[in-house]
């Protein structure tokens, strides 16, 4: 396969705002160890979005002017950089790979030995200190890029690296048995949407989803049995009513505060809150309701989960490889990048975005 010398990229020219601008930046050479690969696609992810305008301000090190953002990239191999000694020859040219989140883990630390990869002490994170996937070729850890499997399409596969990652993994870890009720709230967004595909068609879970009222009908095509409005005056009995005195799980996939303030009063007794969406900002609140006799006398958990690892990231791919799960992506041009953040900051954006990056699309 040919490289270009130089390609297309966005980077963050004014980072704390939203600002991108696109750019020809230099194609690199994989060193020892490495990959190049030649992105296809990227998946836009609200973590984007919240490295570029600086909304986790807990974060070290914040991004400077010129990052290139992404982290969900799908495409193929087209150079190999030399093979580090005692390593086997991992990928050949031509092979479909995916870059996460995390763009490597180190293995060794005791987060990584457990299985933790998303809680890494010496991470390297795709988009915010290593160059990301909103461009047209990109170099990765030989040994930390995903398998992408025959019949998974790469638009398809892109939002699953993190998305779809980061809800498996926190299924994997509660102990919500088939048939039980699951509450996704957020279940129209980017991760609620996959929430509810995967926790209903490939885990058994029945889905009761809450968002805005447009969209119903969405939550329902992916998986949810039942559906309730953010907005309802009587949400908590109505959740306590359908699902029969409280959830067993329910899955906060949204960074609001009153998501969380809400979420333990949508338990059973000895439920999990599971907390995945990041708050921003100023919602960067402890969680309202959980006060300690609450927690005692329910017998409540909260829980959290990040990105998952990657054997995590194989077995998701293999639930789209099997057309088990069908996330709803809707494609866009390099060009529609901004617009699209600014839907997902509103609220507006129903499933996944990806971006295709074949040469055609960046004129």
């Amino acid at each position: 396969m040919t490289t270009s010398k130089a390609h297309n990229a966005i980077i963050y020219d004014n980072p704390g705002s939203l600002s991108l601008k696109c750019v020809q930046v230099k194609t690199p050479k994989p060193g020892p160890g490495q990959v190049l690969v030649r992105l296809s696609h990227t998946g836009l992810c609200h973590s984007d979005y919240a490295v570029m305008t600086n909304g986790w301000s807990w974060l070290p090190d914040l991004p400077g002017k010129d990052q290139v953002g992404g982290h969900e990239g799908v495409g193929r191999v087209v150079e190999i950089g030399a093979t580090l000694p005692g390593n086997t020859v991992l990928w050949k040219v031509g092979d479909r790979v995916g870059i996460k989140w995390l763009s490597s883990a180190c293995l060794h630390c005791l987060a990584c030995m457990s299985s933790l990869e998303g809680s890494c002490l010496h991470p390297t994170v795709s988009g915010y200190n290593t160059p990301g996937t909103l461009q047209e070729y990109v170099l990765a850890p030989a040994y930390y890029v995903t398998p992408i499997p025959q019949g998974v399409s790469p638009e398809v596969a892109a939002p699953l690296l993190c998305g779809g990652l980061t809800v498996y993994s926190a299924f994997q870890k509660v102990q919500a048995k088939h048939g039980e009720w699951v509450v996704v709230s957020g279940a129209g967004g980017g991760l609620g949407h996959l929430a509810c595909e995967i926790g209903s068609r490939a885990l058994g879970f029945r889905i009761l989803g809450i968002d805005t009222s447009e969209k119903e009908q969405f939550v329902r095509d992916c998986g949810a049995q039942e559906f309730l409005s953010v907005g309802d005056e009587a949400l908590i009995e109505k959740v306590r009513q359908i699902t029969g005195g409280g959830a067993a799980l329910v899955m906060v996939c949204t960074g609001a505060n009153a998501a969380y303030a809400q979420a333990l009063d949508f338990l059973r007794f000895h439920g999990i809150l599971m907390a995945i969406g990041l708050p921003e900002r100023d919602q960067q609140l402890p969680i309202q309701s959980a006060n300690p006799n609450k927690l005692i006398t329910q017998q409540l958990t909260i829980m959290s989960s990040s990105v998952g690892n990657r054997k995590e990231a194989m077995e998701v791919l293999d639930l789209a490889a099997r057309g088990i799960i069908k996330p709803k992506i809707f494609v866009h041009k390099p060009n529609e990048v901004a617009a699209v953040f600014s839907k997902m900051t509103h609220g507006q954006l129903l499933g996944r975005a990806v971006i295709t990056l074949d040469s055609e699309a960046w004129a």
